[in-house]
């Protein structure tokens, strides 16, 4: 994919996101430490791309999906919409980026209210949004149901009536209804069986190229998200470690988190890396991060450097950046 002649849909500036810890007398003393689940990271969204977000469980994935989104309010840095600070927006406009950016999430049987039916839950946002009368409405909920495989009487089911992979299904239409520039998928097909993957996955990228989608895909599996993404982010431990177009980090990834990644795949072609690297011990406690490189602790190759000097988001190559001392 040609950035060159792409328009950035979405910004993301020196992102930072705190959680405090609180001791047994609550929030009566104050925060005793913070976790820092998100650090200094930046990400573009350029339109009609996918742009996958890796990483093992606890790296930060999610937090930055959500804080992008605006449930989770950043600590630091700027989220831009069309070159629009989200946080200086007004309720109107905060209003349009709801309507504009929605969310998928791992399971969508949490997100569904038990007691509606699937019609009912699907017309609330256009109700909420004052889109159309009460028959467009529900023409328009019979032609999303349609649209992501399923039909018109499942309308008046309730959840509980459906397949893990159909409850999937109604999450993804939730999100289409409102006709939306940009989607985050968190970890959506983790919790499915392979087959069920493969279907969601493709009519995903169907859907992509017939309603001109933007997605932000997260996930800690590289097979899919090497089906799925034109740009890969690679997270660990709250900050982006690798950056490139798919087919340029699959062919040759620099950083040693990415390779140690992906030769723990099983079916990746090993001819690439020239030796199998295997990580040890526990990702850190975002509590304390380690100083310096926060992959240095379980890098194989770290030096000196790594351990007291914070490395730099370098651009080495058109389009792939690297957080590493020992890549030139």
């Amino acid at each position: 994919m040609e950035q060159a002649n792409e328009q950035s849909i979405l910004t993301v500036s020196s992102l930072h996101k705190q959680f405090p810890v609180y001791g047994s007398f609550g929030k009566l003393w104050g925060a005793k430490a913070y976790v820092n689940a998100v650090t200094d990271v930046s990400i573009q969204l350029y339109e009609g791309e996918t742009y996958g977000l890796v990483g093992e469980s606890g790296s930060g994935k999610s937090t930055t999906g959500r804080a992008i989104l605006g449930l989770t309010p950043a600590s630091q840095g700027n989220v831009l919409y069309r070159n629009r600070d989200v946080a200086a927006m007004s309720r109107e406009e905060m209003r349009k980026f709801r309507k504009d950016v929605q969310l998928v999430f791992q399971d969508p049987f949490s997100s569904l209210n038990p007691r509606k039916r699937i019609g009912r839950m699907l017309e609330e946002p256009l109700i909420i949004h004052k889109m159309g009368d009460k028959a467009e409405r529900q023409e328009q909920v019979f032609r999303i149901l349609k649209t992501v495989g399923l039909q018109p009487e499942h309308a008046f089911r309730f959840p509980h009536e459906f397949s893990g992979g159909q409850r999937q299904r109604l999450g993804l239409a939730r999100a289409l209804i409102m006709n939306p520039k940009i989607i985050v998928c968190d970890e959506p097909v983790s919790a499915l069986d392979v087959s069920i993957q493969s279907q969601i996955l493709n009519m995903l990228k169907r859907l992509q190229q017939e309603l001109k989608l933007t997605l932000l895909f997260i996930t800690h599996d590289i097979s899919v998200v090497r089906y799925i993404s034109d740009r890969i982010g690679i997270m660990y431990l709250g900050k982006i470690m690798e950056e490139a177009l798919t087919d340029d980090l699959f062919h040759e990834p620099l950083h040693p988190y990415t390779k140690a990644l992906f030769s723990a795949v099983p079916d990746f072609n090993r001819s690439r890396l020239k030796e199998r690297i295997i990580l040890r011990g526990e990702i850190p406690s975002p509590i304390s991060p380690p100083s310096g490189c926060v992959f240095h602790t379980r890098c194989p190759y770290a030096t000196d450097v790594c351990k007291t000097d914070i490395p730099a988001v370098r651009e080495v190559r058109p389009g792939h950046k690297v957080a590493c001392h020992l890549v030139d």
